[in-house]
């Protein structure tokens, strides 16, 4: 099998692609992605894609966007009303609505239940 080469995807300008294109690795420091900016408590903050980042996968291309951390903005700090909503539903995940009990677990949705509660039918069915 002939190896492709990354050289495919160096589309700086944007002429082939549309937008500004690198290969895996290859993208100028200031452009990041989504989760790259969240490690560093950014967010993209309204602004539009700058560039992506193109790869060969098993399954066709891998496609990454890229924003400019420049123009991100420092992640927002949730409410406590937020901490405490957010607080309730995770707990909701983990009661199971037959015995009651918080399981310290979330809850299968295919079983409905805790896995003391559920049928061992069900638990082969799962």
């Amino acid at each position: 099998m002939a190896r492709r080469s990354p050289a495919r995807f160096w589309d700086p300008r944007g002429d082939r692609y549309g937008i500004p294109t690198y290969p895996w690795r290859m993208a100028p420091p200031h452009l990041a992605t989504r989760r790259q900016l969240a490690a560093e408590g950014l967010r993209p903050g309204g602004q539009d894609v700058a560039a992506q980042v193109l790869w060969y996968r098993r399954r066709g291309l891998g496609v990454a966007y890229l924003y400019d951390r420049r123009l991100a903005l420092p992640k927002r700090t949730p409410t406590p009303a937020q901490r405490a909503a957010l607080a309730k539903a995770l707990k909701a995940r983990r009661t199971c609505p037959r015995c009651g009990l918080d399981r310290g677990y979330v809850l299968r949705r295919r079983l409905g239940c805790c896995l003391d509660c559920a049928d061992p039918w069900e638990l082969d069915a799962a």
